[in-house]
């Protein structure tokens, strides 16, 4: 039988360097990979518990036509960009409190959801929908 995996996760942000700091320190993602290319820019973060899975976070103009990546840029800096995007974590309130201890703008604090996980939700420095569940 054939197997697939999932091999990158891209999110957009409209600054780069503004979003390192949500990813590796508030998240607590491995930077992996650092890339310049042309006027372009993009940082790949590993997962530790997920071998060969990487976020990769890109300007977004960033293998798009300049239409393209401008109507994508309009989306993001208002916070309509694609998403929400999910992680887990086995210690909820530890990644809540160190998310909110760096500044990102809280969602909603951790609660039991009705219909299944126990999660939290943020917004990243670009406006993106961030959720965490509870593994």
């Amino acid at each position: 039988m054939t197997t697939i995996s999932l091999a990158f996760c891209p999110i957009t942000v409209d600054d780069v360097d503004a979003a390192i700091p949500f990813y590796r320190d508030g998240l607590g993602l491995e930077i992996v990979n650092d890339v310049s290319y042309e006027s372009h820019r993009w940082v790949s973060f590993g997962l530790p518990q997920q071998a060969g899975l990487a976020v990769v976070l890109s300007n977004p103009q960033a293998g798009r036509s300049p239409e393209d990546g401008e109507a994508l840029e309009r989306l993001v800096v208002k916070g309509s960009a694609p998403g929400p995007y999910v992680f887990s974590t086995d210690d909820l309130d530890a990644t809540f409190e160190r998310l909110r201890a760096s500044g990102a703008e809280v969602l909603q604090e951790p609660i039991a959801q009705d219909w299944g996980p126990r999660d939290c939700a943020f917004r990243d420095p670009a406006g993106n929908h961030i959720r965490i569940n509870q593994v």
